[in-house]
């Protein structure tokens, strides 16, 4: 309810987004480059002396083009930049007084601005680990064939607790490894096959979960992916809590969020949703091109 009375003021709804986009005070245009602007107050949108373009603070962002105010934007990216468990596109249609198509629309807009862009690598201690989201086959009528589900990897640095996940397929574990976690670290996994021969490169161990040599969930008190585990339980408390149900053509947005969420869970409130903002810039995210995924 802050964030919606704060934000209901277009002017300050404004200044705050300018604020984080240029934080110097000065616009810049987004065709020429030019310093040298005028304001138009009525309009609030800004026309460029250089090449006497007219441009809004919406202009190459996540926003361009959404004839949504900020006063439902900002409000929109606080409900899930500060959700524990994810929100709904109706829950959030609901509180904006929006359509759930509109909703639905907004809140992959934001999720696309989540994303982290950094080739920053994990290292120290890494737990990887994957796991596999869609439903249930007991839930499926018997004259249904039960529909597969979809594999997520993820890997956690001990200490800072920083996770990096994405939807993977069978073939691209074993790489990910490599992109995620800077040569040199140690790396403790399950005893999946595509984790296997990984000593060249890191300092590997493994706990078997199944078989008779089981040591079930750690080995020499160290030696677990119980971490990685704990954002497993994250995502799916979100997906199956408030979701429901995510298309798989969707849900490497959707694991972005939780991952969001998880590395700035010690950030206040109005700092996680600066950070999300932060990301909207340089990204942007069409109506036809999210429905072609399907």
């Amino acid at each position: 309810m802050e964030a919606v009375h704060y934000f209901s003021d277009p002017d300050r709804a404004l200044e705050f987004v300018k604020a984080l986009r240029w934080p110097n005070g000065n616009p810049v245009c987004p065709t020429c480059g030019c310093l040298d602007q005028s304001f138009l107050k009525t309009r609030r949108i800004w026309k460029c002396k250089g090449c006497k373009r007219q441009f809004s603070v919406k202009r190459g962002t996540i926003f361009e083009d959404s004839p949504i105010g900020f006063d439902k934007w900002l409000p929109c990216i606080w409900l899930l930049a500060n959700s524990k468990n994810s929100i709904s596109s109706y829950e959030a249609a609901r509180s904006l007084g929006v359509s759930q198509k509109t909703a639905w629309f907004m809140l992959h807009r934001i999720r696309l601005a989540m994303e982290s862009g950094t080739f920053a690598q994990l290292s120290g201690t890494v737990e990887v680990d994957e796991t596999y989201v869609g439903g249930r086959g007991r839930n499926v009528h018997r004259s249904r064939p039960i529909p597969p589900k979809t594999a997520v990897q993820g890997a956690r640095e001990r200490g800072s607790g920083k996770v990096t996940a994405a939807v993977v397929s069978t073939g691209e574990l074993r790489a990910n490894v490599y992109s995620w976690i800077a040569p040199g670290s140690t790396v403790y996994t399950d005893e999946a096959r595509a984790y296997w021969n990984l000593g060249g490169w890191y300092q590997h161990d493994h706990v078997m979960h199944q078989g008779p040599m089981a040591t079930r969930y750690a080995k020499h008190g160290i030696v677990h992916t119980n971490g990685i585990e704990n954002f497993w339980s994250v995502l799916k408390r979100a997906i199956k809590g408030s979701q429901i149900h995510v298309s798989p053509a969707h849900l490497d947005r959707y694991v972005t969020e939780r991952e969001f969420a998880y590395n700035f869970r010690s950030e206040s409130d109005l700092s996680r949703m600066a950070i999300a903002l932060a990301g909207a810039p340089g990204r942007r995210l069409t109506y036809s091109a999210l429905k072609v995924r399907g």
